[in-house]
This record gives structure tokens, C-alpha cells and sequence, in this order.
């Protein structure tokens, strides 16, 4: 099986490569966090060495860039007819979805990489904390993944990319904004308040990324980006299932 899906994290990394679309996608992700470390977070001006603008603003940045990538996954083998391909192949459905998956989760790793030059950066410009930069890396890889499966599901939906890409957009933001809004509320006093927070900080992808990358260890905040992406991939297998049974 590892080598089923090996073979389709190759093809697929092949398929990324294969055309422009994603070096131009990883040159302007690199511009964008570049941008907002010492343009948006004014890295110099705030006489302060770390990457605390860059990772405060980076959600935002996935919930734009992700779709992008995602987008793809299935609902371009839907538009070519080659999901007809795919689904008859020797191999279970979820081992598919997962080579797939793993192949998106990569090339978004690499795309976190490029960004090593920034923690070099501050490391030559301060002393900063590179346990806490390393553990908002592996953060940002985590919160990535479970975009990455939700806009999997999202995807498999649909034949249309244009659709696939909008609809999660929304539903990341949709998952984002709670943990934004749990934040302004933390200092309330009031009992509706604070179950607010609560549930937020419960559900949203934001908040559980936030204690993370702060260097909070938190067993159950890596276990809620896992959980999040076994229940998304699970959903996009069961999706194709259906969309396969009812042959649309």
C-alpha cells in the first residue's frame, strides 16, 4: 500500500511541476511572506527580531493560497475524465485520496521551506527564540494539512475549479474567524462570552494554530489539526463513493 500511494505522490508532484503554475505559485507565496515580515510586520522599524507578523498574518495567506492548490485535487480529474480512471483502479479508493492529499501536503511544505531565509534573517539581525520560530513552522504545517483536506472534500463536490477554489475560500474563513473573534473576547466578563471563546477555541483553526505557534505544547492542539484531516479525508473518499455510485 505505501507503495501505491508513493507511486501517486510522485505522479502527482510530477503533474505540479510539469507546467509554470507552480513555480509562479511558490515565487509569489515567497513575495507575499516576504511582504508581510518587513513590509505589514515592519520587521526593522519594530526593533525586534522574530517572526511574530509572519506567522499572525500566515493563516490569512493560506486561506487565499490553499484553495489554490487544492482545487485541483479532484475536481481536474472530474473536468478530464480521468476520476472514471482513478476510481477503477486495483487499489482502495482512500489509498487515492491519501497519495493525493500527501502530495498537496508536500508541495506546501516546500513552499514553507522557501521561507527559511526570513528565520535566517532574524537570526543574524537578534537572538530569537528558534524553539518557539520551529515549533510555529510545524504549526503552519499542521493548520496547512487540514485546509489542504477540507479543500479536498471541497473539490471532490465539483467538477468546476473556479467553484472548488471559492466555496473554500469560504468555508477556511469560516473556520478561521471564530478564533479571531474568541480573541476580542477574552477579556469579557460575561458567561455567554466566555462560552463563546470556549467553543471557538474549540472548533476554530485559528486558535488551536495561535497556542501552537506561541510554543504552548498541547497534546490535543496537534491532535485537532490530525483529527481534522482523517475526518476531511474520510469525507472526500465517502464523496467520491457516492459521486461514483450516482455516476455524476
Amino acid at each position: 500500500m505505501s507503495t501505491v500511494i508513493g507511486g501517486i505522490v510522485r505522479r502527482e508532484l510530477s503533474a505540479y511541476f510539469s507546467t509554470p503554475i507552480a513555480w509562479v505559485f511558490l515565487i509569489i507565496f515567497v513575495f507575499m511572506t516576504a511582504l508581510m515580515t518587513f513590509t505589514l510586520g515592519d520587521l526593522f522599524g519594530r526593533g525586534q527580531a522574530d517572526l511574530g507578523p509572519f506567522f499572525s498574518l500566515l493563516p490569512w495567506l493560506f486561506m487565499f493560497f490553499l484553495p489554490a492548490v487544492s482545487m485541483r485535487l479532484w475536481a481536474e480529474e472530474r473536468q478530464t475524465g480521468n476520476i472514471e480512471l482513478l476510481l477503477t483502479l486495483p487499489v482502495p479508493p482512500a489509498t487515492i485520496v491519501i497519495g493525493k492529499f500527501l502530495a498537496a501536503w508536500a508541495f506546501v511544505a516546500l513552499a514553507l521551506a522557501l521561507t527559511f531565509p526570513l528565520w535566517l534573517t532574524i537570526n543574524y539581525l537578534g537572538e530569537p527564540d528558534n524553539g518557539k520560530v520551529l515549533a510555529a513552522y510545524l504549526a503552519s504545517w499542521l493548520m496547512a494539512g487540514a485546509m489542504l483536506a477540507a479543500g479536498s472534500l471541497v473539490s471532490a463536490s465539483t467538477r468546476n475549479q473556479v467553484v472548488a477554489f471559492v466555496v473554500t475560500v469560504f468555508l477556511l474563513f469560516l473556520l478561521l474567524w471564530p478564533g479571531m473573534t474568541a480573541a476580542e473576547l477574552e477579556s469579557s466578563t460575561s458567561g455567554f462570552a466566555r462560552f463563546f471563546t470556549e467553543l471557538a477555541s474549540a472548533v476554530s483553526f485559528l486558535s488551536h494554530f495561535r497556542r501552537l505557534a506561541d510554543g504552548i505544547v498541547n497534546v490535543a492542539d496537534g491532535l485537532y489539526f490530525v483529527g481534522t484531516i482523517a475526518i476531511f479525508l474520510v469525507a472526500t473518499g465517502l464523496m467520491l463513493e457516492w459521486k461514483k455510485t450516482h455516476a455524476l
